[in-house]
């Protein structure tokens, strides 16, 4: 069956999100430095359609290569779709990531309100599901073929599946940043110490990569 895996940035303050988060300001107040480790990454620059060979290679590179390694699907949550809160727009948002998405497979986006799926450019189509969480899983573990169900966030999207043990895998980013505030991802999740072993550590002077994987 395929593994959901959780793959997420955070501050080591336990932040995935900074203060006042917005539709101009979507990752919150200095929320933009918790990911300025994989921007620079070749393996970053590779799937957001670069087609020469810039970025940056090393342990941060490697890890960013596994992270998108195997995955045949992902769930996100609305916030890291984008739109803001509420029914959609008469002209509904088609999302942060851009006419030709990252992701290059199926996305399922926990919302409330129903739309149509959004077919986009490299064969990405985002499906909206109001069903809940385990129906998302079930329908992106269908998508998924032989490959793995990618959990990218945000902060409650990624609560919940881990509120639910649903989470099979996570990789914690860890930022030396200090955001203060903001939305945290260990925050009434139940208690994930005695549910997950870690696996390892890669770390770079720009961030700490902890890996972990539920007790079966």
């Amino acid at each position: 069956m395929p593994r959901l895996r959780l793959n997420i940035s955070m501050s080591l303050d336990g932040y995935v999100a900074g203060p006042n988060q917005s539709l101009e300001n979507p990752l919150g107040e200095g929320g933009e430095a918790l990911h300025e480790w994989v921007v620079v990454t070749r393996s970053f620059r590779r799937i957001h359609g670069s087609e020469d060979e810039s970025g940056e290679t090393g342990a941060d590179d490697d890890v960013m290569a596994e992270s998108f390694a195997n995955l045949g699907s992902s769930i996100m949550g609305r916030n890291m779709f984008g739109g803001g809160p509420g029914p959609w727009a008469a002209e509904p948002w088609k999302g942060w990531w851009g006419d030709d998405p990252p992701f290059h497979h199926p996305v399922f986006v926990l919302t409330n309100h129903a739309r149509e799926p959004l077919e986009m450019q490299g064969g990405t189509t985002f499906h909206f599901v109001t069903e809940g969480i385990e129906a998302a899983l079930e329908r992106a573990r269908q998508a998924a073929g032989d490959g793995d169900v990618g959990l990218g966030g945000g902060a409650e999207a990624a609560r919940q599946y881990l509120r639910a043990g649903l989470v099979d895998d996570m990789q914690i980013h860890v930022a030396p940043v200090l955001l203060g505030g903001g939305a945290r991802l260990f925050e009434d999740v139940g208690d994930v110490r005695s549910r997950y072993e870690p696996l390892g550590l890669v770390s770079s002077p720009a961030v700490a990569h902890y890996r972990y994987r539920r007790v079966t």
